[in-house]
C-alpha cells in the first residue's frame, strides 16, 4: 500500500478504501471582494492552496478515486441556522445578508458555491453542511459507510475552524486523516503553523500532516 512521509510518522493507505475530502472552497471564503474579505481577512492566505490542491484533485481523478467537496451554508429561510451563529458578527456582514455574491452563506447564491477552479464534476458528491465540521446534520457518514471508505485524505478551508472540526469528528468515528499543509489554509499565518501542530502532536492525536506532491507520488507509483 501507499506510504507518505508525514508527521508525526509515515501514513499508509488503501487507495480502495480512502477518499480526498475538499472542505468550503467557497466563493464567499476565498474570492477579492467577498464574504472573508469584507471581514478584513487577507485572502490571499487561503487562495495559496488553490494551486496545489487542483494538481492533485487531477491525479486523484486520474486514478478514478472518489472526491468529496463540502460547502457550509444554510437554506434560504435560515431554518437551519440556530441564534448562536446569525447573531455574531458586525450588522449587515451576518449570514443571510446582502453581500458581493448574494446574501451571505445561503444555499444557491453565487457566493455559497465552490470556486471555478475547483469546480466538482461527474458524480463527485457534494455535502451542504450547516455546521463547522462535515458530519454535524450531514449523510457524510452513511456515504463513506456505504462507500467503504475508512481513511480521508482532508484539504480546505479553514484549518483552524471547519478543517480542524472535521478531522475531529472524523478521529472520533475511527477514520484516519492526512490533512495536507500545502491544501489547507487559515486567514491567520499563527492559527495555520498552531492548527497543523495540533493534529500531529502527541503521536497523531487528530492524525498526520504531510504535503500533497507526496500524495501524488504515492498514487502515481
Amino acid at each position: 500500500m501507499p506510504s507518505v512521509d508525514a508527521q508525526p510518522g509515515k501514513f499508509t493507505f488503501d487507495p480502495n478504501t480512502t477518499a480526498l475530502l475538499v472542505i468550503d472552497m467557497q466563493r464567499d471564503f476565498l474570492m477579492p471582494g467577498g464574504f472573508g474579505e469584507s471581514l478584513g481577512n487577507d485572502v490571499s492566505q487561503l487562495r495559496r492552496t488553490i494551486k496545489p490542491l487542483a494538481a492533485l484533485m487531477t491525479a486523484w481523478r486520474a486514478n478514478g478515486l472518489p472526491i468529496i467537496h463540502t460547502r457550509e451554508g444554510h437554506k434560504p429561510d435560515l431554518s437551519d441556522c440556530p441564534p448562536a451563529k446569525l447573531n455574531r458578527g458586525a450588522p449587515s456582514q451576518r449570514i443571510g445578508d446582502p453581500g458581493a455574491f448574494g446574501r451571505i452563506l445561503i444555499q444557491g447564491e453565487y457566493g455559497h458555491d465552490i470556486i471555478d477552479e475547483l469546480q466538482p464534476i461527474g458524480d463527485e458528491v457534494v455535502i451542504d453542511k450547516p455546521g463547522k465540521g462535515a458530519f454535524y446534520a450531514t449523510d457524510l457518514s452513511e456515504i463513506l459507510e456505504k462507500s467503504g471508505v475508512t481513511s480521508l485524505i482532508v484539504t480546505g478551508v479553514t484549518t483552524e475552524v471547519c478543517v480542524h472540526t472535521t478531522v475531529r469528528e472524523a478521529n472520533d468515528r475511527g477514520y484516519e486523516c492526512l490533512v495536507l499543509a500545502d491544501c489547507v489554509g487559515s486567514y491567520f499565518p499563527e492559527f495555520q503553523q498552531v492548527g497543523l501542530k495540533m493534529i500531529a502532536a502527541q503521536g497523531g492525536i487528530f492524525g498526520w500532516v504531510a504535503e500533497s506532491p507526496a500524495v501524488i507520488s504515492a498514487i502515481q507509483e
